[in-house]
């Protein structure tokens, strides 16, 4: 998954961003409300937010991405555990709710639960045809037998269900695949490389081809003729 995580507590942010690093999500992290505000745009699965901000309530960031219907999980975490922040945060949207301090190990739950609720309906298996996806265990098959995928060739499956029947652009593909294009050398052949990968296991595994080149634009993963 890829994670924005506002924060201006620097150990906290630190801690957070390390080990939700080493649980293989890919995260950026920003201690203000004006970055928060405007990266906010980006493609993210998920906002780790916290209320208290230097220059704003985080609220706002929960208003932005509801009022522009950015398909994006928040969850708040923050030292105010007045019912009154609560309740606020949630009626505007947002999709869960952590009281400092907490347990990195919570938090990683609550992060998984977000996704499947926001993307999969709270599914824990994600069924497209002959594809199962467990998001959980890292799992894919195909007519129940496993696919050994790379982990970034299962973020980007798991991508590509999220939007089915959406034309997701080359640039957009690589801003979910990488926090900073320089991390990866985006150019149009990393995400070319990637996509053949994955379609190359999945037809080889038995998986009808789904993912379909939208020329000059992108990918759009459909069943559609």
């Amino acid at each position: 998954m890829k994670i924005l995580i506002v924060e201006d507590e620097p150990e906290l942010a630190k801690s957070i961003k390390a080990f939700l690093e080493s649980e293989g999500h890919i995260c950026e992290q920003v201690s203000n409300l004006s970055d928060a505000l405007h990266l906010v745009d980006s493609i993210f699965d998920i906002v780790v937010l916290d209320l208290n901000l230097p220059d704003g309530n985080g609220l706002e960031v929960v208003r932005k991405v509801k009022s522009k219907g950015i398909k994006t999980g928040i969850i708040i975490v923050s030292a105010r555990d007045s019912l009154d922040n609560k309740i606020e945060g949630l009626e505007l949207g947002a999709d869960d709710y952590l009281t400092k301090p907490f347990q990195m190990a919570e938090l990683n739950a609550r992060l998984k639960s977000v996704v499947r609720r926001v993307h999969f309906k709270g599914d824990d298996k994600i069924l497209f045809n002959e594809l199962t996806v467990i998001p959980g265990e890292i799992l894919v098959t195909v007519n129940n037998n496993p696919v050994d995928l790379t982990k970034k060739e299962f973020d980007l499956l798991v991508y590509f269900i999220a939007n089915k029947n959406r034309v997701l652009t080359k640039t957009g593909i690589g801003e979910h695949m990488s926090k900073d294009f320089m991390d990866y050398g985006f150019t149009d052949d990393f995400i070319y490389t990637h996509i053949k990968n994955l379609r190359k296991k999945l037809l080889k595994a038995g998986c009808g081809d789904y993912i379909r080149n939208v020329y000059g634009v992108g990918y759009k993963f459909t069943d559609a003729e």
